[in-house]
């Protein structure tokens, strides 16, 4: 019974934790002591649910208690320094409202909003540029994605210890660089966004193709990205870039279960068997991508990338793809964030529109590229085109170069078979 009953408050948690510490954090102002009055009524669950028994309104019970520690918590600031009006003034406002029960659907309404408004605090909080992206992906996890110490560890393979310690000098970064609990207007709206879609974008590619390990996805990190992007969209859904990286995320994601075969070995998107795309998860993106353009916004990184995404999930077999048009997009995106891997995509576009010599001529100026030197991806690209065009002994030196710089096992498995492959042939 108790087992049933502790499943269910981690399920109820996972679902509700990133609302209640938003929601505390408003009163508090400090994301670190919000999430520890969260996790607070999380224990008084884990005490009072087993013995006796669950509440009818699980998720609200966790938000009154949590928000009662909350007020306790002011009181405390307030006896230990009267002299801090502002807290006086916000423990004032706390105690002539009372704490919602969600049983009046008005205040439902109401207090639905100010969740609202508050997740969008807490996720530009999270994402906040003063901290580094590995601290920002961390926190993210943790206060947006309700994800434990130990889950994230296992996400990224590092040790425990290392991510706690991330998240602990994130939380005291914020609060002693005084972030403010808000979110930015104007032009700092524009630029701190940049930072919350970098964020949830790092977390979705962490999971479409895993930097190191020996599996080359990790769906649940895909998973978490997904519901981040899509509890932003419904948060802010009059940002043209905020669709677009929802659209990205959803049309790549529906390429999971065609990206590896059963022993989890990666299979390339020109071989993937498209029956096996999610076709719910296309037609959402395509819907997202024209939310998103009807918007009338300028085109930027993630809705250019979704567009060119989109040609891919538009066509039911690889033959289809209208490579130009992808071509051509990559060149707008070069404009738009110009990159030297935006640049090594366009040059395998180009390749499919123009043929692999025009390709390995955009790749030869990126050999000499230094951001590159370490990235696998550059020689396997080289490879590819000179096994194309019959160059096999130099195909092979470079699919082996890539082999020994890709940093996951399962890559450095496909790069180094295809070594083998092109010199046997020779």
């Amino acid at each position: 019974m108790h087992s049933a009953v502790h499943d269910t408050i981690a399920a109820v948690w996972r679902i509700e934790s990133a609302r209640i510490v938003a929601a505390v954090a408003r009163r508090v102002r400090d994301v670190g002591v919000a999430e520890e009055l969260a996790q607070d009524a999380l224990v008084a669950a884990l005490e009072h649910w087993p013995r006796d028994g669950l509440p009818d309104k699980p998720g609200a019970w966790l938000m009154t208690t949590a928000l009662n520690r909350a007020l306790d918590h002011l009181r405390h600031r307030q006896m230990a320094d009267a002299r801090h009006s502002d807290i006086a003034s916000d423990l004032e406002a706390m105690e002539a409202h009372v704490v919602p029960d969600f049983s009046d659907a008005i205040d439902q309404q109401r207090e639905h909003a100010a969740l609202g408004d508050d997740l969008l605090r807490l996720i530009f909080t999270a994402c906040h540029p003063v901290l580094g992206p590995e601290a920002r992906v961390a926190l993210t996890l943790k206060l947006l994605g309700g994800l434990s110490t130990g889950e994230i560890a296992r996400a990224y393979l590092v040790p425990e210890p290392t991510i706690a310690q991330r998240i602990v000098r994130a939380k005291r970064t914020l609060s002693e660089a005084k972030v403010p609990f808000e979110v930015p207007q104007g032009e700092q709206l524009a630029l701190r966004l940049g930072s919350v879609l970098e964020v949830i974008y790092l977390i979705f590619n962490e999971g479409y193709t895993a930097t190191s390990g020996n599996d080359w996805m990790r769906p649940a990190l895909c998973d978490e990205a997904l519901r981040l992007g899509r509890m932003l969209a419904g948060l802010a859904p009059q940002e043209s870039e905020v669709l677009g990286l929802l659209a990205l995320m959803e049309i790549q994601a529906s390429r999971t279960a065609a990206r590896t075969d059963r022993a989890g070995n990666p299979i390339l998107l020109a071989d993937q068997d498209r029956g096996r795309w999610d076709r719910l998860l296309i037609r959402r993106g395509l819907a997202a991508l024209d939310r998103a353009q009807a918007l009338g916004q300028p085109a930027g990184r993630y809705r250019l990338q979704a567009q060119i995404a989109a040609c891919h999930g538009r066509a039911a077999k690889a033959e289809d793809t209208d490579w130009p048009r992808i071509a051509a997009l990559y060149a707008e995106l070069m404009r738009v964030a110009p990159s030297p891997v935006v640049e090594l995509n366009r040059a395998v576009a180009v390749s499919m529109a123009e043929g692999p010599a025009a390709g390995l001529a955009i790749v030869e100026t990126l050999l000499q590229d230094k951001a590159l030197q370490r990235y696998h991806w550059l020689p396997a690209v080289q490879g590819d085109l000179l096994e194309k065009l019959g160059r096999r002994d130099e195909a092979g030196v470079a699919f082996q170069r890539a082999s020994e710089l890709a940093t996951n096992d399962r890559e450095r498995a496909l790069l180094r078979a295809r070594a083998q492959q092109v010199t046997t042939a020779n």
